[in-house]
């Protein structure tokens, strides 16, 4: 688990529990423990859509019970064109650059 106690708590206690539909993936029928196997895939999409899904969907508190700035920059490149219009918000949050690389590959 990512989240820290010198952190503000979920928004919702359920999503520390493995069995939890967690609010923000209202689409799907994934668990926190699911989620949790998608974010930690070997695929690069996989794991881009389901960090794009939470980062997109979640609330912003919600997020780092999940994932890390670290993990967020690591996987920008293919994350990105998930993000819709949250991507500007993440991009300044974690200060990020995008490089001429990303530009073409959304083409």
């Amino acid at each position: 688990m990512t989240f820290s106690s010198q952190l503000l708590g979920p928004t919702a206690s359920g999503l520390l529990e493995d069995s939890t539909r967690p609010y923000f993936l209202w689409w799907s029928e994934c668990t926190v423990a699911e989620l949790r196997q998608h974010l930690a895939s070997s695929d690069a999409e996989e794991r881009a859509y389901w960090l794009g899904a939470l980062l997109r969907e979640a609330n912003s508190r919600d997020v780092w019970i999940f994932t890390s700035p670290t993990k967020i920059r690591a996987d920008w490149p293919q994350l990105a064109r998930y993000l819709g219009r949250s991507r500007p918000m993440w991009k300044w949050l974690l200060r990020i650059d995008d490089s001429p690389q990303l530009a073409a590959a959304e083409l």
